[in-house]
């Protein structure tokens, strides 16, 4: 019986080898580092990739014994087993490089066995897996860390799928809400925020989507025990391999005392406000009052049906001018909540200009208006851009004692956006003092409180709009608010 066999082909058109050349041939070609180790624990046999595995040559390996290199303890009673019959496929063990580096292999020991049965030699399999084991150590650390923060942080974390179905909740929910992670995972994201709240998440989610750009949600939400509190959320999208986002995670601070003390401040400005204006406003309700006494007494005194109805006349309109003031000056003094709706900006500036033309006469000063069209509308909580603009108009007055101008231009710009500057006649700013304008309680006037820039720079930001004051010694002051559109 031949002693070769062909490998391809049939016996003429293929090359012969002998078995010695086949196991040569399988050793070199292998992936896997191999030794074999005679029944002495003697190095016979090792191939080119155990070399490259664990930095020795041939020279350093064969005809020595595996004592000789460093090993675990194990080994000994391993090989020993392994020599009377037993194998030990894939095990997990750590050995290490000749220039001492630890690494990671994954081997297998069996027992080679001759033609008759008989064991010879133990055939050992080594597989580098460091890389691997680093990279499955690493993300088990990372997932560790991830576990801890989210685990530990007082902000609420989620993660929701692109049908807003929740599939992870952080156990700070429970402590901030009311609701553990296993009551949230399955349920749908809207389940938690009231219905009018709902509006807004999806026009800020589908921009999330056309975009792929993390945006932030104000918006309150309802907890385990029927409590309402108001959240801060940064949704962003969390790609896969594909550069897709089918996922998403949403990071939700309670800022409940947040709104509460900026609400405090509000309320504080406008009272304020109000009280500068009570002397202005008294003025000008007092002048209609002296027609109304002089008018009514000439009716009392005078029968003439042609004189009662011109007079009439008279009481009836200075009476619509108390009411209309009064009502101006309430609508201030009532605290209104933070409510969007449709609303036209000129109209918002002729009331308030029409809540300050009392202080406004008393200081001598003219309002100059130039508003580029009539028909610009907003989405806006109205009373809010109303304390705004007052605390505008208000300083600008306050900064011309001897009367002058306070020029209001409206101006449509590109981009649905609109600009609304005040101008004033008055002494201006200097430098140094306009950098600290809009820091909580600081203040240039004598009985001033230091809110009014603060708060209506809150004010114009909740509107997604943008603030900015230029001034010049000597040369007055511009207020500059740039808002959205429709």
């Amino acid at each position: 019986m031949s002693n070769s066999i062909p490998i391809f082909g049939n016996e003429k058109e293929s090359a012969l080898y002998s078995p010695d050349e086949l196991i040569d041939l399988f050793l070199n070609c292998t992936a896997d580092g191999f030794a074999i180790v005679d029944m002495d624990n003697r190095f016979i046999r090792v191939n080119h990739m155990y070399t490259k595995i664990f930095g020795y040559t041939e020279e350093d390996v064969i005809g020595k014994t595996y004592e000789v290199f460093p090993n675990p303890e194990i080994v000994r009673d391993i090989i020993s087993q392994v020599q009377q019959g037993k194998a030990f496929p894939n095990m997990i063990t750590q050995r290490y490089h000749k220039n001492g580096a630890c690494l990671d292999i994954a081997v297998s020991y069996s027992p080679f066995r001759n033609t008759k049965g008989d064991i010879v030699a133990v055939i050992a399999i080594f597989r580098d897996i460091t890389e691997v084991v680093t990279m499955e150590r690493e993300l088990k650390q990372t997932r560790e860390l991830y576990k801890l923060i989210t685990e530990n942080t007082s902000d609420m974390i989620k993660v929701f799928t692109k049908d807003r179905t929740i599939i992870y909740a952080s156990p700070s929910y429970e402590k901030v809400m009311g609701f553990t992670p296993e009551e949230m995972i399955g349920r749908h994201v809207y389940d938690f925020i009231f219905q009018d709240e709902i509006e807004n998440f999806e026009e800020n989610f589908q921009k999330l989507l056309e975009t792929g750009e993390p945006q932030i949600i104000l918006e309150r939400v309802r907890t385990a025990s029927n409590e309402v509190i108001y959240c801060e959320s940064n949704i962003s999208p969390i790609y896969n391999e594909g550069i897709e986002s089918n996922s998403f995670v949403t990071v939700t601070r309670n800022i409940t005392d947040r709104v509460k003390n900026e609400e405090a401040l509000r309320n504080l400005d406008r009272l304020s406000i109000i009280g500068q204006l009570a002397a202005g406003v008294a003025h000008e309700i007092r002048n209609p009052l002296t027609s109304l006494k002089g008018f009514s007494k000439l009716l009392k005194d005078i029968n003439s049906k042609e004189k009662d109805d011109h007079y009439l006349s008279i009481i009836m309109s200075e009476l619509d001018r108390i009411d209309m003031i009064v009502n101006e000056f309430m609508s201030l003094a009532k605290p209104q909540a933070i409510q969007f709706e449709k609303e036209n900006l000129i109209s918002i500036l002729n009331s308030t200009i029409n809540v300050l033309h009392p202080q406004a006469l008393l200081y001598n000063v003219q309002f100059q208006v130039d508003f580029f069209g009539k028909d610009i509308e907003l989405m806006c909580s109205p009373h809010q851009l109303k304390q705004a603009f007052l605390n505008f108009l208000k300083n600008a007055i306050e900064s011309m004692p001897n009367g002058g101008n306070v020029y209001i231009n409206v101006l449509k710009k590109e981009n649905q956006r609109v600009m609304v500057s005040f101008t004033d006649e008055g002494a201006g700013i200097d430098s140094e003092l306009l950098r600290q304008l809009g820091t909580p309680f600081y203040t240039t006037k004598d009985k001033g409180i230091g809110l009014g820039l603060t708060v209506s720079n809150k004010i114009i930001q909740e509107h997604n709009g943008l603030m900015k004051i230029k001034s010049q010694k000597g040369k007055g002051t511009i207020v500059s608010v740039e808002l959205e559109c429709i």
